[in-house]
């Protein structure tokens, strides 16, 4: 068995879930045409794919429902402060994956692209983005290899 602890990921461990996820949504919309691919499922499966992300299933609900693309800025927000999102995702995949539901869910996302746009984000991000906190906290810990 290779050692896997010397290679770098080659994608995030929440992108890979997300991925995961629209994947599925994309199968059943497509073999069925339908717009509510959860609805196809029992609760004890949405349950179980929900624990598996460690959400609820009213949270993954509204995950699914956003889309695979909506936490798109948190990589760009990253990139903004020089945060190398896949070093971040192998040092702490449960605080990225935490950021990337913030982020889905976030009812910012014109000003967070607006200062994406004008190049501001790294200067402003902690009026408007709700992992500004964490962000904070990371760059607080030196033992934390995430900005480059």
């Amino acid at each position: 068995m290779p050692n896997r602890d010397h290679q770098p990921p080659n994608y995030s461990l929440v992108e890979g879930i997300l991925s995961a996820i629209a994947d599925w949504v994309n199968k059943y919309r497509n073999a069925f045409g339908l717009q509510d691919q959860l609805g196809l499922c029992r609760p004890e499966e949405v349950m179980l794919m929900a624990k598996d992300l460690g959400v609820t299933p009213e949270q993954f609900r509204e995950l699914a429902r956003k889309g695979p693309d909506a936490a798109d800025q948190l990589t760009k927000i990253l990139i903004a402060l020089h945060v190398d999102p896949n070093k971040l995702a192998h040092a702490d995949p449960i605080a990225l994956r935490d950021m990337q539901r913030l982020c889905t869910t976030c009812g910012d996302k014109r000003q967070c692209e607006h200062a994406l746009a004008d190049g501001t984000a790294a200067e402003h991000f902690r009026e408007f983005c709700p992992n500004a906190v964490t962000l904070d906290t990371l760059f607080d810990q030196p033992s934390r290899p995430v900005r480059h």
